[in-house]
Order: C-alpha cells, then sequence, then structure tokens
C-alpha cells in the first residue's frame, strides 16, 4: 500500500518521513529522487539539454541556479521542466514501490512530496496524509532551518500553491508542536 504524504514547506512532513523511517517504513523522497534522476537518467539528461541548453550540466554538475533563473521568469518553461521531471519520478517511484514489496514484510510504503497532486503521484497512492501547521509556525521553522529572509520564505510558500490541495487529502496531521513527532506518526499509521 502506498501512501502519498504531503504538505507546504515548513509543515514538518520530512520530520514525519525521518520518524517513519526510524519506524521501520520505507519513504521514498521524490525531492531527493528527482535530483538523483536529473543526474543519472540518461532520457531526463537529454531532454533537460534539450530545454535548457548545454550549459544545464557543468562540468557533470546540473546548474539548478541557473534552470531556477529560467522558470521563475518562465511559467511555460516551469510547465516544460515539469513535464519532464514529473514522469520520470513517478516511474521511479513505481519501479521503487514493486521492488520495496517484495523486500519489505511491512507492506506499507510513504512517498514524501510537496507536490504531490501538482506532479500526478497522488493518482498511485491508495491515500494522501497532508501535514499542516500554522502558518507562522511553518515560517519560523524554514527561516531558522535555511537561515533566509521571511520575504523569500513566503514567495517559496505562494510558488508552492500547497495549501489548496491539503483539502483533498484523505488524512490531516496538525503538526504545531503540541504532539511529538512519534505520536504524529502512530497517529498517520492507525488512520491508515
Amino acid at each position: 500500500m502506498l501512501i502519498g504524504l504531503t504538505g507546504g514547506i515548513g509543515s514538518g512532513k520530512s520530520v514525519i518521513s525521518n520518524e517513519l523511517r526510524k519506524m521501520g517504513y520505507a519513504v521514498y523522497d521524490s525531492d531527493k529522487e528527482a535530483k538523483r534522476l536529473i543526474l543519472e537518467n540518461e532520457q531526463v539528461r537529454k531532454k533537460m539539454i534539450g530545454l535548457f541548453g548545454k550549459d544545464v550540466y557543468r562540468d557533470g554538475i546540473y546548474q539548478t541556479g541557473l534552470v531556477a533563473q529560467q522558470v521563475f521568469a518562465d511559467s511555460s518553461l516551469l510547465a516544460q521542466l515539469n513535464a519532464i521531471v514529473h514522469p520520470a519520478v513517478k516511474e521511479d517511484l513505481l519501479r521503487w514501490s514493486h521492488a520495496q514489496m517484495g523486500l519489505s514484510k511491512n507492506q506499507i510504503l510513504f512517498v514524501e512530496c510537496a507536490i504531490l497532486y501538482q506532479a500526478g503521484l497522488d493518482s498511485v497512492c491508495e491515500k494522501v496524509v497532508a501535514v499542516t501547521a500554522p502558518e507562522e509556525i511553518r515560517l519560523a521553522r524554514v527561516v531558522a532551518r535555511d537561515c533566509t529572509d521571511i520575504n523569500k520564505v513566503r514567495a517559496r510558500m505562494r510558488a508552492q500553491e500547497v495549501e489548496k490541495d491539503i483539502e483533498k487529502a484523505d488524512i490531516l496531521i496538525n503538526n504545531d508542536g503540541k504532539k511529538a513527532i512519534p505520536t504524529l506518526c502512530e497517529e498517520i499509521v492507525q488512520q491508515i
């Protein structure tokens, strides 16, 4: 059973994912795997070069800043980037989940993805868990974690547009700091 785990920046979904791993559950980190696929998947690399030019990889290193600068200036480029990366991540997730089902004694798997619905990964999940927290708490967490400006964090929150998708989730978990993370994870497992 594949369970989606989503939530906006600073909601604590990565902290929840790490605790689920400690509890023995396998968790697919879509951000980490997308970065891996951008570097290692030959089809993705060819498409990225076709879209952004050969400078997108300098000395074998993916130029995140170059891509970010271009896609934030041109929403059609962002859509084209997503059309390259999202299907590759979905295919990789399915391959991973099938392999995990054969290896794991625990038949509950998780996929962590901030943009689960936008990436179309909800379509392969049996249930979706949304991790939420009040905006002030999320802002404080990200400012402290990333040592960044609060206005930059607000801009990232707006860019993710995750809040409207939270209502679609099957399970809502409020990570406002009032309950311990292991307790929240137990609540998730009990509701699946």
